[in-house]
């Protein structure tokens, strides 16, 4: 049997994205620890001058993203700027 590439399954159609800042000396933390969880998030800097970051991931993670958010809020100062 023949498998055409249409067939396979693919990556999520949409993903979820939190736009956060912080200060500076804590993003390279932050991101080990929220990217050391297989499959939940990827961070990308949106805007380096201004410290944005933005979190990716599938919208069924939603809820295991936001509880990690909250857990790390106050040792990073944290600051959420928008969600998709």
């Amino acid at each position: 049997m023949i498998c055409k590439a249409e067939d396979l399954p693919g990556p999520p159609v949409t993903m979820s994205t939190i736009t956060l800042t912080m200060p500076p000396e804590g993003i390279a933390l932050f991101k080990a620890i929220v990217e050391s969880y297989d499959n939940l998030t990827t961070l990308r800097t949106e805007d380096p001058r201004r410290h944005y970051l933005k979190l990716y991931f599938a919208p069924e993670t939603s809820a295991e993203v936001e509880a990690l958010i909250v857990a790390l809020q106050a040792d990073f100062a944290i600051r959420r700027l928008a969600s998709d």
